[in-house]
């Protein structure tokens, strides 16, 4: 069962995600500071990372750099950042998607799937 960590700081968007990740036969860990998170998948195998961009501790585009430091893991971007230069930063730093808020939780596990087969 493939591990999906969540990095959001907003209860009800990780409950929703959760909630359709865990439908669609996904194990999930929820965080809500970019610090603990890097510090979780240093110990913890997970197989994608879906995080936000506006974090308490540290902006998601940083928390990005600092996991490519160590892993390569598959990273989306959830966010209610929708310009166009926040999305090409977003990319151009190692994410593999880009979703922006308000999104639709069926389309983004559609989205998680797609990831992980690509990563097979």
């Amino acid at each position: 069962m493939p591990t999906i960590l969540i990095l959001e700081d907003e209860p009800s968007i990780a409950e929703s995600l959760i909630f359709v990740l865990k439908a669609e036969g996904f194990s999930t860990h929820w965080e809500t500071l970019a610090t603990s998170a890097l510090a979780y998948i240093k110990t913890q195998p997970v197989d994608l990372v879906i995080m936000d961009v506006g974090l308490p501790d540290m902006t998601g585009f940083e928390a990005c750099k600092q996991l490519r430091k160590f892993s390569d893991v598959p990273v989306m971007f959830l966010t209610a950042r929708s310009d166009e230069l926040d999305r090409v930063v977003g990319l151009e730093i190692g994410a593999d998607d880009y979703v922006v808020k308000p999104f639709s939780p069926r389309e983004v596990a559609a989205r998680v799937k797609a990831i992980l087969k690509r990563m097979r």
